[in-house]
């Protein structure tokens, strides 16, 4: 990522992304901020001040080009850069994540999944193979790869985090309710899913 954006601004512009390869698969060349904003229920200003941010952002005045917004968002948030990530944990979780192909338009490469379960190893999801939790020091060495996708239960994801780490690892994704405690070199982005469940269900249900 070329500048220091905060997590808002972040997952907005993943969003603004999402519609702009919307409006390039239906063959539109332009889009205007009032046009996005409307789409997520914001304010047409918030959407400008956010593009100010990208490089190359077009003109708002004359509309934005679908195609260079596009691309401008891709270069800020690092999209053009390719990371390599492992799964580990190979439940329901972790093998929809290895179904999910949109990964490798933000530029995440899922190389392999992992788990300790002898009747997945070694079967093949989504052209990604199943390897025995135990080759992970191996392959992290002979690829290089840095990222982990925890998936793993609750009371096993501590454990399998410690060997991530004495395995070389240094960024966790934890889809995992648990609250892990590593080293401060470590970076750990936790996935709340029942949090961001409950905040919905708060605002929108009751």
């Amino acid at each position: 990522m070329s500048k220091n954006i905060p997590e808002k601004i972040t997952n907005r512009l993943t969003l603004y992304h999402s519609i702009l390869v919307e409006y390039l698969e239906a063959g539109i060349d332009t889009i205007s901020s009032p046009q996005i904003a409307q789409r997520l229920g914001i304010d047409d200003s918030q959407v400008r001040k956010d593009f100010k941010l990208l490089n190359n952002a077009g003109k708002c005045r004359v509309g934005y080009i679908v195609s260079e917004l596009k691309d401008s968002i891709e270069k800020t948030l690092g999209f053009a850069h390719a990371k390599d990530a492992f799964i580990v944990g190979a439940g329901h979780l972790g093998l929809a994540l290895a179904k999910y192909d949109s990964f490798n338009s933000y530029g995440l490469n899922i190389l392999a999944l992992f788990d300790n379960d002898p009747q997945k190893v070694d079967m093949q999801v989504n052209n990604k193979q199943i390897f025995h939790i135990s080759k992970i020091p191996n392959l992290v060495d002979r690829l290089g790869v840095d990222i982990a996708i925890l998936t793993v239960p609750r009371q096993h994801a501590q454990e399998v985090a410690d060997f991530l780490i004495k395995s070389k690892i240094k960024y966790i994704w934890n889809f995992t309710p648990a609250v892990l405690k590593v080293p401060p070199e470590i970076k750990v982005w936790n996935e709340n899913l029942m949090g961001s469940f409950l905040q919905f269900a708060c605002k929108e249900i009751n």
